[in-house]
């Protein structure tokens, strides 16, 4: 089968269509090993949806399934769109349900896309744990998030730790003039990413109702990238570059 290699904001994904539905997360574990396989932090297979552009099966790297993720909703777009799977404003469907996308200043390798996600929804607020007050925040998958004065304190053990008792990823944010840093670990991932569009989405939410930034900034995440969050009436708005690094072919 041919697919596809993207990484957008240093978050890589491994994306291919198929004209149907199916379990794939033994396929998922090999393509995105990053020794025997392709390597990556998901796999992404879209397929035919009978109302929106196509449905999508996302799987993190450990054969789990994922209900969102911002930085796979943009690569996700690029590629549909070069396939002439979808048109450059579409619609699709989502664990988390339909995620609007657009695609900007296309080349066959590199755009700039915005992905409109699910509405954001706080579970819980001062969680009190290592000494630091966090939120639990759902922008499509679970993120706890917290303030930290130096984007260097990121302890990935206490991380992993808050990981298994919430079973969410975990994210910490500095403010900078006015914009954000951000780290996260992801769960399926098991370890920090490079970027999580879900997780700068949550720190972006957490920092706007309380009045640190305003309703549209910069995010940098951990791979050094500019990404742009903004909110409008319903949800988060989140744009940003994706490039397609490679395609190749697999045998099954």
């Amino acid at each position: 089968m041919k697919i596809s290699k993207y990484s957008a904001n240093g978050n890589d994904f491994v994306i291919f269509h198929d004209d149907k539905k199916q379990e794939r997360n033994e396929l998922a574990k090999v393509l995105c090993h990053r020794q025997e396989g392709i390597g990556a932090d998901g796999l992404i297979v879209i397929v035919p949806h009978e109302k929106y552009d196509f449905e999508w099966e996302f799987y993190n790297s450990d054969g789990s399934h994922a209900d969102m993720c911002g930085n796979g909703s943009r690569a996700c777009a690029h590629y549909a769109y070069n396939h002439n799977l979808a048109p450059a404003k579409m619609q699709f469907m989502t664990g988390a349900g339909v995620i609007g996308a657009e695609v900007e200043e296309n080349t066959p390798k590199n755009a700039m896309v915005t992905s409109e996600l699910t509405a954001p929804e706080i579970l819980e607020t001062g969680i009190e744990f290592g000494g630091h007050s966090w939120w639990l925040i759902n922008t499509g998958v679970p993120h706890l998030v917290r303030y930290t004065d130096s984007i260097e304190d990121f302890d990935t053990e206490e991380a992993r730790e808050l990981r298994y008792v919430y079973n969410a990823n975990v994210n910490i944010m500095h403010v900078e003039s006015g914009n954000l840093r951000v780290r996260t670990y992801e769960r399926g991932v098991e370890d920090e990413t490079l970027a999580c569009g879900t997780g700068m989405a949550a720190c972006f939410y957490r920092a706007y109702k309380e009045g640190k930034v305003k309703n549209n900034i910069e995010v940098y995440p951990t791979s050094g990238d500019t990404l742009y969050l903004g909110a409008n009436e319903k949800t988060i708005t989140f744009k940003g570059r994706v490039k397609k690094t490679f395609e190749t072919e697999w045998e099954v």
